[in-house]
């Protein structure tokens, strides 16, 4: 797995009212600081990808439907350079994956209908100077194909 990526199990208790998960806790080992809480969906098929950014580690949890969150390593210096990580968030599996900064992430819908996304970054979004930085989600540099794989 890449160096820095840490998929953590969130627990999902029901009743007969509904449900409750927590996503992220500040007395969680793997909390560094809150900067915001936000969320981001995508319909089915959808991608958005490539970006990564230089500060900031995002935390994702993905709350309806299923996504495909895929991590690629292009740090020079990083054990796991070069390395294609793949994971799959959603109400079939309860997990938070936090994505250290440096590492361009995106993400698939693979549901079939809208999946929701959200995300506790350890920092601001800054308006004026974003810290984000991207490639096209197909073509780029980064060896993914983002089709479905059937194994």
């Amino acid at each position: 797995m890449i160096q820095g990526a840490i998929i953590t199990p969130l627990r999902v208790i029901a009743d007969e009212r509904g449900r409750l998960m927590e996503m992220l806790r500040s007395d969680d080992p793997n909390f560094v600081r809150f900067g915001q809480i936000y969320m981001t969906t995508a319909y089915p098929g959808v991608v958005k990808a490539w970006h990564y950014h230089k500060n900031q580690i995002d935390n994702f949890v993905v709350v309806q439907g299923m996504m495909k969150v895929v991590l690629y390593d292009s740090r020079k210096d990083s054990p796991t350079h070069g390395e294609v990580n793949e994971f799959f968030l959603g109400v079939h599996n309860p997990i938070r994956l936090t994505i250290p900064n440096l590492v361009y992430h995106g993400f698939k819908c693979i549901s079939d209908h809208e999946a929701i996304c959200i995300n506790t970054p350890t920092q601001l979004y800054n308006y004026k100077d974003p810290d984000e930085f991207r490639l096209p989600a197909h073509g780029s540099e980064i060896p993914y194909d983002w089709a479905r794989q059937d194994r």
